[in-house]
């Protein structure tokens, strides 16, 4: 009996596909499969098997160390290991020991840009076949079969802003590795500030169009792809997909474009505010909505005239505003990504909505008998790991629901309206989820101490360094 097998680890559909797999396998002539995981920065992480291995592979699961979930943004085990319980307070954690990457057949992909090359994401499971707790697909997949329990899908179309720049120079040198290494040079592929501009558009027509091409051939949503407002930013939005479906999108699309953009000359990035002159700052829109299993009637449709949204759907947005400042750190996990909130800006500062207003955290979209009513929140970065982003969204906007909160009234001047500021800072965005005990239950204890302790090894690290602003200020002075 396969793992697979022995731990009921597949749906009736995963069987089916891994079947259509094997076929594919052959029909393309496949010589390699990469098998990835997203880790918990939403970065994937995994191993390239030749075709007859990962084949062989598909029930039996792939190895893989513990050590992946032990790392910072700068690749560093920051979890001391070797130590009794790992770090973790868990046996199974100790010592750098294996886990198993089990494919998710349904996911399937051929890659256009590497040639003969598969692409399977994969959920991680300790021997015993339970799932790993920090793998933070189970976690959205937990927090999306609770919301079924209810007769209840989510439903998440993606707006995504980010960077494509010339490849000048990618510091390849020894001297320039590092943990991280030493990031390129770049020049612009347009000048910026000309939003939605067909010259400009057409400046980067010669990428956009690479990307274009093989992220629909990837087979992901995509809708449209337009240029931003800043100097070589672009956003690509996707079509709403259900259930996990939009988080899978999120991170094969940022794994694809920078894989896609390096190998023609680019460099994609999805840091939220590139330090560069005159780069803008990039965000992450998501629009949300419920829609009933029982007949696919989106749930926050309001019926009545004078309503904007039904009362689920005021009540699932107060709960987004009641926890806006302690989902902060999953919509917005790095220390750049706070300097994005600024006021009178495209980004929110606080937490309110606002019927079609792009100030406010969560623009609201639609109205009377429109399927097409959503919530759109405004608050996240194009880094976030997509799986606890969501789950976050979902857990807090169902809280508003259990207790029947209704929001604020709408605010027509977003940045002048008396609301909680959203956190200014990764510190304080940490010191908000730790002070949320809703957050801390929902997600487990074990999961929220081990991600507050990942994030704070970032912010150790990014307090050791003098910046050039501290160099600036004193160096001559004192």
């Amino acid at each position: 009996m396969t793992f697979v097998e022995r731990h009921g680890l597949w749906t009736g559909e995963q069987k089916e596909a891994a079947s259509r797999l094997r076929r594919a396998v052959e029909e393309h002539e496949l010589e390699t499969i990469r098998l990835a995981f997203p880790d918990q920065h939403g970065i994937l992480r995994g191993k390239t098997l030749v075709a007859s291995e990962a084949l062989a592979s598909l029930e039996g699961g792939c190895s893989i160390t513990t050590t992946m979930f032990a790392k910072d943004t700068a690749h560093r085990t920051v979890f001391p290991v070797f130590t009794t319980g790992g770090g973790f307070g868990m046996p199974e954690m100790e010592g750098a020991a294996d886990v198993l990457m089990v494919a998710d057949p349904t996911s399937f992909r051929v890659l256009p840009w590497a040639p003969a090359t598969g692409w399977l994401l994969c959920d991680v499971y300790f021997a015993d076949g339970r799932p790993v707790p920090f793998a933070t697909r189970h976690i959205f997949r937990g927090v999306l079969d609770r919301l079924g329990q209810r007769g209840l899908d989510f439903v998440a179309g993606l707006e995504v802003e980010f960077h494509i720049f010339k490849l000048e120079n990618p510091k390849m040198a020894p001297s320039d590795a590092g943990q991280p290494g030493q990031p390129p040079d770049v020049s612009l592929l347009s000048h910026g500030y000309q939003y939605l501009t067909e010259q400009r558009y057409d400046q980067m027509a010669p990428v956009l169009d690479i990307i274009r091409r093989d992220v629909l051939a990837l087979g992901l949503p995509l809708r449209s792809v337009e240029v931003e407002f800043g100097p070589s930013q672009c956003e690509f939005t996707f079509a709403p997909r259900r259930g996990l479906e939009p988080a899978d999108t999120m991170v094969l699309f940022r794994s694809a474009v920078k894989q896609i953009a390096r190998r023609h000359g680019y460099h994609a990035t999805f840091m939220c505010r590139p330090k560069l002159p005159n780069v803008f700052a990039s965000g992450w829109h998501l629009h949300q909505s419920l829609v009933s299993r029982a007949n696919g009637e989106n749930a926050f449709m309001a019926k009545a005239a004078d309503q904007a949204l039904s009362p689920l759907g005021r009540h699932y947005l107060a709960g987004l505003l009641e926890h806006a400042r302690a989902s902060a750190v999953f919509a917005t996990p790095t220390i750049n990504g706070y300097k994005r909130y600024r006021a009178y800006s495209l980004a929110p500062d606080r937490a309110i909505w606002g019927r079609d207003n792009r100030g406010v955290m969560v623009r609201m979209l639609g109205g009377p008998n429109d399927p097409a009513t959503r919530l759109e929140n405004r608050i996240g970065e194009p880094a976030a790991n997509p799986y606890l982003y969501m789950a976050s969204q979902i857990l807090a906007g169902l809280d508003g629901v259990d207790r029947a909160v209704d929001p604020p009234p709408p605010a027509d001047t977003p940045y002048e309206a008396n609301a909680p500021a959203l956190p200014k800072t990764l510190r304080e965005a940490l010191d908000a989820l730790k002070a949320d005990t809703f957050f801390r239950d929902k997600f487990g204890a074990g999961f929220v101490d081990y991600y507050v302790q990942i994030k704070n090894a970032e912010l150790e690290r990014f307090q050791a360094e003098v910046s050039d602003w501290e160099q600036r200020e004193y160096f001559e002075m004192f």
